[in-house]
């Protein structure tokens, strides 16, 4: 019996339009992703993968690509390591550029700081040539100063020098001193009655407000390559490498620093009231407000 013919085989479907027609090689591909033919057909482009000083060690090409991804990401994670290192050595131990290793290891300075500018309330000092009159540590410095529970008393003479440059460190500062027209520093050190914090008040007497609020704000930055250098007494000193915190307040063409810390160099705690601190060393500035009074203009006699 005579088989019956093949079907005819269906002519394969008309392109979609807008889309070419894709070209297909003489060999017959079978249903799914097994090929007809026993060999695996490889191009130019997928060869074998191998690594050839890998091969020579005799690994496999798959144990090839488990070392070369291993040692890829090994390399992705020392680089990350190295980044971020780099990136929290800037930003913790950031120095202007004029200052030098060498100087910030050395010299004190405190951990944290914040400047306030010049208020209306000191327009009447705005310049120097309105309040004319030399500043005097018996008028800054009293021998004792209370604000609440918090006493202060003077650690040891207090210092006044018109050589403002040679009261700090860091060239920058130096220059800000020097461009302000400072012509006096004013230097007092206190320490609590129980012994336990120490506080040092700073006073500039520059040219004017613009000159203090320069001074005030410039050292939010500066402060770490530049600061006033501390007094030292035989009864109290700041603690080398200990944690203290500061304030620049500018107060018409006058500019103070108020630096605190603990006499053991630790950080404040819970207990530690560091605003009442600064609040009772800033006592001193007193002074400055009685010559706001006296370089106001007396007001008219009433008839």
């Amino acid at each position: 019996m005579t088989p019956p013919p093949p079907a005819p085989t269906p002519a394969p479907p008309s392109p979609a339009p807008g889309r070419k027609r894709r070209r297909t090689s003489g060999k017959t591909r079978t249903s799914g992703k097994t090929r007809t033919s026993g060999k695996t057909r490889t191009s130019g482009k997928a060869r074998t993968w191998t690594v050839p000083q890998l091969e020579e060690w005799g690994l496999t090409p798959t144990q090839q690509r488990l070392v070369v991804v291993f040692g890829s990401l090994a390399g992705v994670l020392v680089a990350a390591v190295a980044i971020t290192l780099a990136i929290s050595a800037i930003g913790n131990d950031f120095v202007p550029e004029r200052a030098t290793a060498s100087v910030i290891g050395t010299e004190p300075r405190p951990d944290v700081y914040r400047g306030w500018p010049s208020s209306k309330v000191f327009a009447p000092i705005a310049e120097s040539k309105a309040d004319p009159k030399p500043l005097t540590a018996k008028d800054l410095f009293a021998k004792t100063l209370k604000e609440g529970r918090v006493t202060l008393r003077l650690a040891g003479a207090p210092r006044l020098e018109t050589d403002c440059v040679a009261a700090v460190w860091g060239q920058g500062l130096a220059d800000l001193l020097t461009q302000g027209g400072c012509t006096q520093v004013a230097r007092g050190l206190y320490t609590s009655a129980d012994g336990r914090y120490i506080a040092q008040y700073t006073m500039f007497n520059l040219r004017d407000t613009a000159s203090a609020d320069t001074l005030a704000n410039t050292l939010t930055t500066l402060h770490r390559g530049g600061w006033v250098r501390p007094l030292q007494t035989s009864r109290a000193a700041f603690p080398a490498g200990g944690h203290t915190e500061a304030s620049g307040h500018a107060m018409g063409h006058y500019a103070g620093l108020v630096w605190i810390g603990k006499t053991d160099g630790t950080e404040p705690g819970a207990r530690d009231d560091f605003v009442s601190l600064s609040l009772t060393v800033r006592a001193t500035e007193k002074a400055i407000f009685r010559r706001i009074v006296a370089a106001s203009p007396a007001p008219a006699p009433t008839k």
